[in-house]
């Protein structure tokens, strides 16, 4: 099919983290789009909310002359991700504020409007690193007094449950309990205000991710109520919720593009294990397969039956029985082990690669938190890790899922560009590398010598962040780098001066001695990286370290 020229697409993002502000801007690349961003220094940093009036003021004058604009309303009304769950606005002040998106389509009628916002988000431990600072005291029982609660109402709770949640409501202080709930209901009633604007086609298309979800609890019975008025409102084909965040951007960044070139890919999920479809993903609400319709839908795709009717192939490595934390992966539960196969995966991608000819992608979410090393070994010696039309593994399945999907959905309409390249070295490096073989060493190590910790190191770019690019140089160099491309580093930080995440600028820099084709290394060079050691135990809520900010 023909492209279409991209256009000029406003992105106004989650947040200013790399995940939120640089990967629909790195995927767009090599594209005929030109995705335009806010300033630094308008979009805040964590807790400190960006300049909402400052950020619409931006929004509204660069959207006069887009093809479409792509918004995160918890930008719009609160600053950020983090300052939608600290914010004092009243639910009649966020209704005002989204209200002023008419005027965008006032003053362009032809601008396609795609929006995200999130359900808070309820963490299951105590950590106030995202969160209001009681929750360092009482997150865990803020969460269990959902979750019960709930269970509780539904008639379902076990004896135990129901004196756990007696003694939390005698020993859980009023006000913070009022404080909490009170902001839910605010957020919950904004997110009721967006989808009025679904209705009457302000809002071309929203998604509605669901930020770190249990069965039951807060979040899920948020959930109910944005879905009674999605329902009511008759808005259920133009505004999809499900588990996720952070990947949102990059989801919508190719429904656009996808919409603008005329295309609706089927997509074919082949999975390393027969019950993969069936796993509940950590940090999620309901079964894999589930999930994955809503992101296949939500990027602009359909879901096929076979290789043979479809345009792209997901190969798909998910945990065989139950999911586990990345760092762990050294020390794997029994069914990674006989309940997957990811050897036939693999084989079977080169397959629909080289024989079938299909642009194949690989979803690693086989653990949360990073990538599995093992894959990672197998996709280098079958000669295949930079002919991939796209690889995700970082956070959670959901983050992973989205972005993946994205840059599989990008390629196929504008094929192996340099871009596209340098997003796979980037994934690799940070996936791979930092999430599960550097990061959780350097932190219970060097990090901790140097008198740091895990929520805090000597900020953006100390010594720390130096560790982290000589490590991962290590890294790509024994386990990335092929006889074809080689990954270069080019910049490091840690965007929130902790280690959970970092900022990398990574480059695919292609060997000017080989003509085509990635190379394969020698069996010990291939040999699978050491895994991280397991869950570190530093007292209150560290052991639910990875959890803290493993979210949708």
């Amino acid at each position: 099919m023909d492209q279409i020229g991209g256009g000029k697409i406003v992105y106004l993002p989650l947040d200013e983290r790399p995940c939120n502000y640089e990967f629909p801007h790195l995927l767009a690349r090599g594209t005929d789009a030109a995705v335009l961003r806010p300033d630094m220094e308008l979009m805040g940093r964590k807790k400190t909310p960006g300049n909402t009036k400052e950020l619409f003021r931006w929004l509204e004058a660069e959207c006069e002359d887009a093809y479409g604009a792509i918004v995160s309303l918890d930008t719009l009304l609160y600053g950020g991700i983090v300052p939608s769950r600290l914010h004092s606005r009243s639910a009649e002040e966020c209704r005002a504020a989204l209200t002023q998106l008419r005027r965008l389509k006032a003053h362009n009628p032809r601008l396609k409007l795609y929006a995200l916002h999130l359900i808070m988000r309820c963490p299951q431990y105590s950590n106030a690193d995202e969160e209001p600072d009681y929750y360092d005291d009482w997150g865990r029982e803020l969460f269990r007094l959902g979750y019960i609660g709930q269970r509780e109402e539904l008639g379902v709770a076990l004896p135990e449950e129901l004196e756990e949640i007696s003694s939390i409501r005698a020993e859980l202080p009023d006000h913070i309990r009022d404080d909490y709930l009170s902001r839910r209901a605010v957020n919950v009633e904004a997110n009721k205000a967006a989808l009025e604007l679904v209705a009457d086609g302000t809002i071309d298309f929203l998604v509605v991710p669901q930020d770190d979800s249990a069965p039951y609890g807060w979040t899920a019975k948020d959930q109910q109520a944005v879905r009674a008025r999605i329902a009511e409102l008759d808005v259920e084909l133009k505004a999809l919720m499900y588990p996720g965040a952070d990947e949102a951007g990059c989801t919508l960044l190719a429904r656009m593009l996808n919409e603008k070139n005329g295309t609706v890919p089927l997509l074919y999920p082949r999975f390393s294990s027969v019950q993969g479809p069936f796993v509940t993903p950590l940090y999620e609400d309901r079964i894999f397969g589930e999930s994955l319709k809503y992101h296949i839908l939500a990027a602009g795709g359909l879901m096929a039956q076979s290789a043979a009717e479809a345009d792209l192939v997901l190969l798909v490595n998910t945990p065989g029985e139950t999911m586990m934390e990345a760092v762990s992966q050294q020390h794997p539960l029994v069914g990674y082990q006989v309940q997957r196969n990811i050897i036939e995966l693999v084989e079977y991608g080169r397959y629909a690669m080289k024989r079938l000819g299909k642009p194949v992608a690989v979803a690693d979410v086989a653990y949360a938190n990073g990538g599995d090393l093992q894959l990672l070994k197998l996709l280098r010696q079958k000669g295949v890790l930079f002919e991939l039309a796209g690889y995700a593994g970082w956070n959670t399945s959901a983050n992973s899922l989205g972005t993946v999907l994205a840059q599989l959905m990008i390629y196929a309409i504008y094929g192996r560009t340099a871009g596209h390249l340098d997003f796979l070295a980037l994934r690799f490096t940070e996936d791979f590398g930092y999430c599960s073989a550097v990061r959780r060493k350097l932190a219970n190590g060097p990090v901790k010598e140097l008198g740091y910790n895990y929520f805090g190191v000597d900020g953006q770019r100390g010594k720390v962040a130096e560790m982290v690019l000589e490590s991962l140089e290590r890294f790509a160099e024994a386990h990335i780098d092929t006889d074809e491309i080689t990954v270069r580093i080019t910049d490091c930080y840690m965007p929130w001066s902790r280690m959970f995440e970092t900022g990398l600028t990574v480059q695919a820099v292609v060997k000017a001695s080989v003509s085509g084709g990635a190379g394969q290394r020698g069996a010990a060079e291939g040999a699978a990286p050491e895994a991280d050691p397991g869950p570190f135990s530093e007292g209150k809520g560290a052991a639910a370290a990875e959890n803290n900010h493993a979210r949708g």
